[in-house]
């Protein structure tokens, strides 16, 4: 049940996330639907590669592939005052998905038996692969590459479950380490906390 959740919740965030970076860059219909669906698989597709999943597994999660359409479709069809309304909240949405999906990446491939590296490979790759691939098609410089402190929490999350730390077995204990990804990818957000940047023009900042 916790799995399923935390799945629902990553898929409907990092489609929203997508969809609104599609009409954001004013792309037509097709656009924000491919752009939604590669936030939101994008990343577990990269996991199982990593970690040596087949990737047509993929077309195995019929309900969330037809959760991220209604929810790209709905969005969609929203009013752009709404929408604009909306997009204030498009970090924490970007929050939620990297926390849920990283915890369930982790919880995959610890569930698969495999090592640590590859607990934090599963967690990183899921929480921000979707959205690597959504500035990439975007246009844009992946916001985890320069952006505020993103894939560390996804570490963390990966650690923590990989080394037993959060029990994997254990609701409670995922859904906070759920809620405290979120909140601390808000508070590197606002507080603009960054990792060490060495640029050729400024050297170290």
């Amino acid at each position: 049940m916790t799995w399923d959740i935390l799945n629902v919740i990553g898929t409907i965030a990092f489609a929203l996330s997508g969809a609104v970076v599609a009409m954001e860059e004013e792309y037509d219909i097709y656009g924000v639907f491919v752009l939604g669906m590669a936030t939101a698989f994008g990343g577990g597709v990269l996991r199982n590669i990593f970690i040596g999943i087949p990737v047509p597994t993929l077309w195995e999660q019929g309900p969330l592939l037809w959760t991220a359409t209604i929810a790209m479709a709905v969005c969609f069809c929203l009013p752009v005052a709404l929408i604009r309304y909306w997009k204030r909240w498009e970090q924490l949405l970007d929050a939620i998905g990297l926390a849920a999906f990283a915890v369930q990446g982790a919880l995959y491939a610890t569930q698969l038996g495999r090592p640590l590296s590859a607990v934090v490979v599963a967690a990183v790759m899921t929480g921000i692969g979707g959205g690597m691939i959504r500035d990439v098609l975007a246009g844009r410089r992946p916001m985890v590459l320069r952006d505020e402190i993103y894939a560390l929490w996804a570490i963390l999350a990966g650690l923590l479950i990989g080394t037993g730390m959060i029990a994997h077995s254990n609701p409670i204990q995922l859904y906070g380490l759920c809620a405290f990804i979120t909140i601390m990818r808000m508070f590197s957000v606002f507080y603009k906390w960054r990792l060490p940047r060495r640029g050729l023009q400024k050297g170290l900042v």
